[in-house]
């Protein structure tokens, strides 16, 4: 099948009641099976939680196949039980891993990791490399900020290295999404998010991590926060620091198209390159319904984007080439027939 259009971020965010109760179980202190739980919720449950959302969603603005991973903020790395850390994790990626089982020309997935504040290194690798090599997971997200608070220490500091080891090795790339705040000062999704695409790029550019790890490749949502907007800002403290230039980062950084009005959408594209731009909605998210001046739906980017009256090259980088470069699991997908 050859895909026009490929949405790289979606999550699960109408799950089934079940993989909600088998949380609220995990948090009262009891210990559900992850296993158990898929024979709890039939195909057809599955099946009705997809078809009148991110399917029928994804249908009707024109788009093809979405990258589908569980629900961000539901991801809650800020709780320290590793073990339950694990579980969770594994109850939902088996979630989505069945959703591109039933639906397999729409949805491919993208994997949850079990972080904990304190790390859970063991887990997070077990994990990444049982949805990736087991299930033909093309990708995971990786919270830079698992605690919640910004307690923990920056993505390139060397207590990282073993999951950029990883990725590498099993060449896919990482989404840098966090969950819940757990500082009531940060609104999960109205600022912790946004402060945390500004924060790892920030982070990146004083530090040589893809000297280190050269076919790592990170993906920075919803536009990358602040980043596009303060690009001359990150240009002069460059200077001034001697660091390198932020374009230089953009070998490794990719940005998605997850920003919800047009001014907005046009600065990402006239300021970062087409080639570095993934196209994202993130539908079914963070933002809901459909702004009253002008009748579009919040997340449907992909108004935004023909607005932007990209070329033909650039529109073809954007909605597809550069998700098939990036993924290369995902471009292996599709060239096997797999789909």
């Amino acid at each position: 099948m050859d895909f026009v259009i490929i949405d790289i971020h979606g999550h699960y965010t109408t799950e089934p009641r079940q993989l909600h109760q088998f949380r609220a179980a995990q948090l009262r202190g009891e210990a559900p099976s992850a296993a158990a739980l898929s024979s709890e919720v039939s195909d057809d449950e599955v099946r009705e939680s997809i078809e009148g959302n991110q399917l029928r969603v994804l249908r009707e603005r024109g788009g093809d196949l979405m990258l589908f991973s569980p629900r961000a903020s539901g991801m809650a790395h800020h709780e320290p039980d590793a073990s339950i850390a694990n579980s969770w994790a594994q109850a939902s990626n088996d979630m989505v891993h069945r959703v591109s089982n039933l639906f397999p020309e729409q949805f491919v997935p993208v994997a949850q990791l079990p972080q904990t504040p304190a790390g859970n290194l063991d887990g997070v690798l077990a994990e990444l490399r049982r949805s990736v090599e087991d299930l033909g997971f093309v990708g995971a997200n990786l919270n830079p900020d698992p605690s919640g608070t910004w307690a923990g220490l920056p993505l390139t500091d060397p207590s990282w290295f073993p999951i950029f080891e990883a990725a590498e090795d099993l060449n896919v790339p990482l989404m840098a999404h966090v969950s819940t705040a757990s500082n009531p000062n940060f609104h999960t999704l109205g600022s912790h998010y946004l402060n945390a695409d500004t924060n790892v790029f920030m982070q990146l550019l004083p530090s040589d991590l893809f000297r280190r790890f050269p076919g790592l490749r990170l993906v920075i949502p919803h536009g990358g926060g602040a980043v596009p907007y303060h690009w001359g800002r990150y240009r002069g403290l460059a200077m001034r620091n001697d660091w390198q230039d932020p374009s230089e980062l953009l070998r490794n950084v990719y940005f998605d198209t997850a920003v919800y009005h047009q001014p907005g959408f046009n600065l990402l594209v006239d300021v970062i390159p087409a080639s570095n731009v993934l196209f994202a909605s993130e539908m079914l998210g963070a933002v809901r319904g459909a702004d009253p001046e002008t009748g579009t739906e919040w997340d449907d980017t992909l108004t935004y984007l023909r607005a932007s009256e990209q070329s033909q090259d650039d529109w073809d980088a954007i909605t597809h080439e550069n998700a098939l470069r990036v993924y290369p699991r995902l471009a292996a997908r599709l060239a096997g027939g797999d789909l």
